[in-house]
């Protein structure tokens, strides 16, 4: 059995080195990590640039809608703030003078 292991190990140690022969281990240079970012710069499409844009729209989008909310949820002291559109409407038609609850009817 250690024979055919032994030959299962050297058919193996040929395969890699025929490998090694075939694919060559690249030496880097000193232009590597430009040409890499090259080449990945140049596969980003127009649809990845859109797509960042979209994300900082919503994210900006959301941003204002918490600070606009944050900012209509501070109480206010001036008064007409506390109003409601009615009760300022009810205030502005109010007689100036009482009136009396026993009016004759103009029907009449």
């Amino acid at each position: 059995m250690d024979s055919m292991r032994g030959n299962d190990e050297q058919r193996l140690d040929a395969l890699f080195r025929a490998y090694h022969a075939a694919c060559p281990i690249p030496e880097a240079s000193a232009n590597f990590m430009p040409e890499l970012w090259r080449k990945i710069e140049s596969r980003q499409t127009v649809t990845f640039s859109f797509r960042r844009m979209a994300n900082a729209f919503v994210t900006a989008a959301v941003a204002l809608s918490i600070a606009l909310g944050v900012y209509l949820s501070i109480p206010r002291s001036n008064p007409f703030y506390a109003q409601t559109f009615i009760e300022v409407l009810a205030e502005d038609n109010a007689p100036d003078a009482p009136v009396p609850a026993d009016l004759p009817d103009p029907g009449r």
